[in-house]
């Protein structure tokens, strides 16, 4: 899925409204196994000048970049973390952790050919998806309306459940981040950089 439905999911399965360290691990914990996607992306693109098609193409396949997305992506790692959240009753960590466990159970079965090692370090077996968030090949184009209708569906959701002008105004920029990666990636795999 889009970091935003990860970010829209995990809002409404997690955070509340009044408790704003619950909401912020909910948001943490939705963005974190994107991040370093995004970091070693922008460091690619922008630091060192490579083109959109050699950062997607062969950097992200590469065995560096993997290895990193197994760290980040692993049920393991991330399970053992929520265990020990729970053990030491840290219930903002565990939220954190349950966020973070709720994308990778998105992920896992809508990724073909850019899957991770999602039970690295025990195994580094990938699961290749017959389906795709974004793949038309493996029914991207049907799976992306579908995110993004459930996802405007839960900012609506959000909307109501959170009432402060301020609250409202980040739901109303999910919803619109939820939309923009479908610009986004179109004007990138254009050539214009």
């Amino acid at each position: 899925m889009n970091t935003p439905a990860h970010l829209i999911f995990a809002t409404a399965a997690f955070a509340r409204p009044y408790d704003r360290g619950r909401t912020l691990a909910a948001v943490a914990g939705a963005l974190t196994p994107d991040l370093s996607l995004y970091l070693m992306s922008f460091t690619a693109l922008f630091v060192f000048g490579y083109s959109p098609q050699h950062v997607f193409d062969v950097l992200y396949f590469s065995p560096a970049w993997q290895q990193v997305f197994a760290i980040d992506n692993s049920f393991i790692l991330w399970g053992l973390a929520f265990g020990l959240s729970a053990y030491l009753g840290a219930k903002n960590a565990m939220v954190f952790t349950a966020s973070a466990l709720l994308h990778l159970a998105f992920d896992f079965p809508l990724h073909h050919d850019d899957a991770r090692a999602h039970f690295w370090p025990v195994s580094d077996w990938v699961f290749e998806s017959p389906l795709s968030y974004w793949d038309p090949d493996h029914f991207g184009g049907v799976i992306s309306m579908l995110e993004i209708g459930v996802s405007l569906m839960l900012c609506v959701v959000l909307f109501y459940r959170f009432q402060s002008a301020r609250s409202r105004s980040l739901v109303a920029v999910l919803a619109m981040t939820q939309v923009m990666p479908l610009v986004m990636w179109a004007y990138i795999f254009s050539g214009a950089t």
